[in-house]
């Protein structure tokens, strides 16, 4: 029985995935922000679950949360197999999180990169491990700028949602680099388009095309779910790391997401946003 975190579990992908890993007989760690849909969630997965199903709440907007889930999992856990990174969010309009970081860069990226990075002795200690991060299509196009990370000028909400996503495809890049050897791999990957709750933060007069596009065009977050758990458990991929897939296969990211020296540089500034030791 392996152990899987999976943050962003109370809803979407990360329910689904949930819901298919337990039923195969792994110990599931559910995090959600809201405690009530997260007790709901597991509930639900617990229905058809082979194993057990733990639920931590925390806020992802929080680096102080994020520091106290992955302190509670430390202590709470013997071992880690898997960290999905999941959770994700969409601002219509720029907003700052108590730490002083653009929303939407803070939960899609610095959450899961502060939470990988307390988290790998953890990993590393009864490896082989799989770090995951649910990344986007919206990537391609999308650019880092050093001097305005956090969109202080000309934020626009794909912009934002791009940059999170191009920067979660450099970092599982970097970090294999580092944990080369050490029997941990990180990727990340597009589901899919999937009809999940995120399309929410649309404005009002866009709802009625999305409507229409969850039902003619997205998948379902069962299929969407599916990718999280291949990556995260078949052993065709346990070897591969550094990569960007799209649903089940490896795809070639744009050529930033491609660029090292970037990666690098990104992990400096993330490490200096998360208070880390450099």
């Amino acid at each position: 029985m392996k152990t899987m975190l999976i943050t962003g579990a109370s809803s979407g992908i990360g329910l689904a995935a949930a819901r298919q890993l337990a039923a195969d007989g792994h110990r599931l760690v559910m995090v959600a922000r809201d405690p009530e849909k997260l007790s709901a969630a597991a509930d639900l997965v617990r229905r058809t679950a082979a194993g057990p199903v733990d639920t931590l709440q925390c806020d992802l907007g929080s680096l102080t949360a994020v520091r106290e889930l992955a302190g509670t999992v430390r202590d709470s856990y013997d071992r880690l197999d898997v960290l999905a990174n999941n959770a994700g969010a969409f601002h219509m309009h720029r907003v700052e999180t108590g730490d002083g970081v653009e929303a939407t860069f803070a939960v899609n990226h610095l959450a899961g990169f502060l939470l990988t990075e307390l988290l790998l002795d953890l990993l590393r200690r009864d490896s082989p491990a799989r770090v995951l991060f649910t990344a986007s299509t919206m990537h391609y196009g999308a650019t880092l700028d050093f001097d305005d990370l956090g969109f202080r000028h000309g934020y626009s909400p794909n912009g934002a949602y791009g940059r999170a996503k191009l920067a979660n495809i450099l970092y599982v890049r970097e970090l294999s680099r580092r944990l080369a050897g050490t029997g941990v791999t990180a990727n990340a990957f597009h589901p899919g388009v999937v009809a999940t709750d995120i399309w929410n933060a649309a404005p009002w007069f866009a709802r009625p095309a999305l409507a229409l596009g969850k039902r003619a065009f997205m998948i379902s977050a069962e299929e969407g779910g599916r990718t999280l758990t291949y990556l995260a458990t078949d052993p065709d991929v346990a070897a591969v790391s550094g990569c960007y897939f799209q649903r089940d296969r490896v795809k070639a990211p744009s050529r930033a997401a491609q660029d090292d020296a970037t990666a690098t540089r990104l992990r400096r500034v993330c490490t200096e946003l998360a208070g880390l030791p450099g």
